[in-house]
């Protein structure tokens, strides 16, 4: 074997092999191979039986006419040896000449054993399976660098098949759990992975774009908590999903932003009813997985499952860790606190958010296993009340280590409460908590029809890898990672900031119409403006999008047009710099520029709209002018204007022709036609008549 030392120069040798081989006749990617036994079956033959293996080449060791190798497959690692002689010389040296290590062959021959007492396989013939072009690892001092190791995982499991085991436990985990709810009689079901409204916990949502229907949507934040109960509503008794959930929130040893989960629920139960079960659920998986129920975990050193799980109460631990009453302290007094323990959190935060920060403080010397119970409602927007104290809710978490490894609740079915605390949830988002949960008037209307007491519960990997004893990132086959410089194009489908999750406006609308009335001082601008704003903020409305955003944008769009009318080329140009200055963000400033876009400005002209917010500008404001126009003919003004006597003016063109129907008509898509797009604007604008001259 020749000696390499630049992984790039062994590439090249390898390619030269490679080309070689093919000269010779030989294909080193067939389509097929003929292989009849693991390695794993070869090391319990015994010697002289015949064995025709495959896998990958780990080490290679040349001793002139005989060659020692290891062969790695799923199941095991076997030594393989050629000897000149008992396969002829040109495949012998063949392969001395042209195979290298990493390389993955198809052997057939006779199991052995070597004087040294290793089982090996003696090769009668072999093939080529596929040509390996680059070096294994070690031969490059291993994967020691911890990025490396996790973004080229499959080279790690190669080099280290403790990694690949930590993968088929994770398997027999989830399997385990399938088995144990099929058993116990509950039926698995899929609910959406796209939701219009993202809900079931508290936390940030991805946000993404559906093309076919032009709606962004956002990718799901529960195990289809809401729409799960919607079968219990329907007469479904128990289910439950496994799947792949996503929150966009920050990266730490126990969290990722995907991850698969559990859910289920079932029908005529209550907490209690859940929180047996459960336990016998997580000893079942640990037998099935671990076979134990022993584990060392963290400073905690061993737990036991099999040990009484202790009941911790939520209020009590609180108090007797820090000496505060979440149930009778205010927000800030919560503040107040969380600052002397020296815990972050964010002044916007709401109640809510501010306990569990307290509680996550509480719980870290929690050794478990246990169930935390008596949760105040403040944190549990989904969960039944105590009959016997309404501040507090029949929700249970298994506690593990120091943390929450499971949550489930006797789930709350009563719809007038479930809508009061929506609505309360609905008040923190607007005061600027994005974990609060979204207001689902569609859950609330089946949970009217009647759903049955109905206990639910959920746990994710985060188990797993409390169990393995290991970050969680190492417990993901292959984590997310920044993709490497140059690696792939920077693509956007949708803004980082998008809807009533993500979209933070850094003035008020007060302090916009100062701005904008700094840099216009002609009121036809103004009354465009004004005009412009309140058909965003209806069709935010009839869309059921950011009504403050949307109007943002109609009140700004134009912010720089009277220092650059007259020369209309440079309009938008100086908008960025404006927009900056006020806080206003890449995002906000991107869907003010492509108003532009197709007009000759800015150097505009050749870009095409292409989201939801850019149509919605583009013809709201447009259509502003020929409603204006229209309006100014008629003795009452907007006053009596409908929809049926602008399309006149509309299919008019010689009528305020300056005017673009087709960006009009762009209302379209956003799923309006003209005549009920025209009657939305007409009827938006007609309430500020008064402040805009047609009254």
């Amino acid at each position: 074997m020749e000696k390499i030392t630049n992984i790039n120069d062994e590439k090249t040798i390898r390619i030269g092999k490679l080309n070689d081989l093919k000269k010779l006749g030989v294909n080193p990617y067939p389509a097929k191979a003929h292989k009849k036994n693991t390695l794993e079956e070869a090391l319990s033959m015994t010697d002289g039986e015949k064995v025709c293996c495959a896998g990958r080449i780990i080490t290679f060791r040349e001793m002139g006419k005989l060659t020692f190798c290891h062969l790695q497959d799923a199941s095991a690692k076997m030594q393989i040896a050629l000897k000149d002689g008992e396969i002829d010389k040109e495949s012998y040296h063949l392969f001395l000449k042209k195979i290298d290590s990493g390389d993955i062959i198809q052997v057939e021959g006779e199991r052995f054993t070597t004087h040294k007492g290793e089982a090996s396989i003696l090769v009668k013939k072999w093939t080529l399976l596929s040509k390996s072009l680059l070096p294994l690892p070690d031969k490059f001092h291993g994967l020691q660098d911890e990025e490396i190791r996790l973004r080229k995982r499959y080279l790690e499991m190669i080099d280290n098949p403790e990694v690949k085991d930590i993968f088929i436990r994770k398997s027999k985990f989830w399997n385990s759990t399938r088995q144990f709810l099929l058993k116990e009689g509950f039926l698995e079901v899929e609910t959406p992975a796209l939701e219009v409204t993202a809900g079931g916990a508290s936390a940030t949502p991805f946000v993404t774009h559906h093309n076919a229907l032009d709606i962004d949507v956002y990718l799901r934040i529960s195990m289809g908590e809401l729409w799960q109960k919607r079968l219990m509503v329907a007469g479904f008794e128990k289910t439950f999903e496994i799947g792949r959930q996503f929150r966009n929130e920050g990266m730490s040893r126990e969290h990722l932003q995907d991850y698969t989960q559990m859910e289920f629920y079932w029908a005529y139960a209550d907490y209690n009813m859940g929180m047996e079960l459960v336990e016998k659920l997580i000893k079942y998986i640990a037998k099935e997985t671990y076979n134990t129920l022993k584990f060392t975990i963290g400073d905690f050193g061993e737990i036991d499952l099999g040990e009484k799980w202790e009941r911790y109460d939520y209020v009590s631990i609180i108090k007797e860790k820090t000496g505060v009453d979440v149930l009778k302290t205010n927000d800030k007094e919560l503040k107040i606190e969380l600052k002397k323990l020296k815990v972050a959190y964010e002044e916007t935060e709401g109640r809510s958010s501010l306990i569990d920060a307290l509680w996550k403080f509480c719980r870290r010397s929690l050794k478990g296993p246990g169930f935390l119970i008596n949760v105040p409602v403040a944190v549990s927007p989904l969960a039944k009340r105590k009959t016997d104290n309404p501040e507090l809710t029949e929700r249970f978490q298994i506690i593990i280590a120091g943390s929450e490894l499971g949550n489930g609740y006797s789930e709350l079915n009563d719809p007038i409460d479930q809508a009061e605390r929506f609505k309360e949830q609905a008040s923190m988002r607007e005061a600027g908590d994005n974990e609060a949960q979204m207001h689902d008037t569609d859950f609330v209307e089946a949970l009217e029809h009647g759903m049955p007491p109905t206990c639910g519960f959920g746990f994710s990997e985060r188990l797993f890898s409390f169990l393995e004893n290991k970050p969680i990132r190492e417990c993901v086959i292959f984590p997310l990672m920044r993709p490497e410089k140059g690696d792939l194009e920077k693509i956007s489908v949708v803004s980082k900031k998008n809807n009533d999750v993500l979209l933070k406006l850094p003035i008020t609308r007060e302090e916009a119409l100062c701005a904008i009335k700094k840099y216009t001082k002609k009121p036809a601008n103004l009354n465009h403006y004004l005009e412009s704003e309140v058909v965003m903020r209806a069709l935010a409305t009839h869309l059921k999008q950011n009504v403050e955003y949307w109007g943002m944008l109609g009140l700004l769009h134009d912010i720089d047009w009277e220092m650059t009318e007259d020369d209309s080329i440079k309009h938008l140009t100086k908008a960025p710099e404006l927009l900056k200055g006020l806080g206003f963000d890449d995002y906000f400033i991107e869907i003010i520029l492509s108003h532009g876009y197709g007009c000759n400005c800015a150097g505009l002209n050749d870009k095409k709209r292409s989201k939801q917010l850019e149509f919605a500008l583009a013809c709201a404001e447009t259509v502003t002018g020929l409603i204006y126009s229209v309006s100014l003919m008629r003795p009452d003004k907007i006053a009596t204007l409908d929809a049926k006597s602008v399309m006149k003016k509309f299919k008019d063109k010689k009528f305020a022709a300056k005017v673009d129907r087709e960006v009009i008509k762009e209302c379209e898509k956003i799923g309006l036609g003209v005549e009920e797009f025209l009657q939305l604007s007409i009827e938006a604008i007609r309430s500020i008549a008064g402040q805009i001259g047609l009254k």
